[in-house]
């Protein structure tokens, strides 16, 4: 798994370990109307089965995107995928929130299902560096085209800012 994505992949199982059903369904404290633990995780989990069928297209039909970045999305680009900054209180597109009702999982089960994801979304950015190297070749709903590079780096990028809202959530509770 490249390295991006295997970072990922560790940090979410250390974010999650020793949660029970229950401890996951825990919200921050005095914001009830967020999302829980698992919400956030099914979000994630949701980004990753998104990408997937999208970075798929492009690599199956073996043609890169020819959407050019604006301004904008190149901004978005480097912020995230270079500073490693991701930008707070964007509202996630209705495609990738988490749905109810959930059932209710475990973090060990949760951490699974995510290392199941992100292996698909390893194997097909791999294939897609394979035919377009570090060329822009699939074009995100908000950044932009981006390269596989980028878009092993967006979902690290993305996923850390989440864990950080997990860890925050552990925290308020002593979990």
């Amino acid at each position: 798994m490249h390295v991006d994505l295997q970072r990922l992949e560790t940090e979410v199982t250390n974010a999650l370990r020793g949660l029970d059903a229950r401890n996951t369904q825990a919200t921050p404290i005095g914001y009830p109307g967020k999302w829980s633990i698992q919400q956030i995780v099914e979000h994630l989990i949701n980004t990753y089965r998104s990408s997937v069928p999208a970075l798929e297209a492009r690599v199956d039909k073996r043609s890169a995107t020819r959407a050019k970045p604006s301004l904008r999305q190149l901004l978005g680009q480097f912020m995230i995928t270079r500073l490693g900054r991701f930008p707070n209180g964007r509202v996630a597109p209705a495609a990738v929130a988490p749905t109810l009702p959930l059932t209710v999982q475990s973090g060990d089960e949760l951490a699974q299902r995510v290392s199941a994801e992100l292996q698909r979304l390893d194997a097909v950015t791999a294939r897609g560096e394979h035919f377009f190297g570090d060329r822009r070749a699939v074009a995100h709903i908000v950044l932009g085209p981006l390269s596989m590079q980028q878009w092993r780096r967006f979902h690290l990028v993305h996923g850390l800012h989440h864990l950080k809202q997990i860890r925050g959530i552990r925290r308020d509770y002593g979990l």
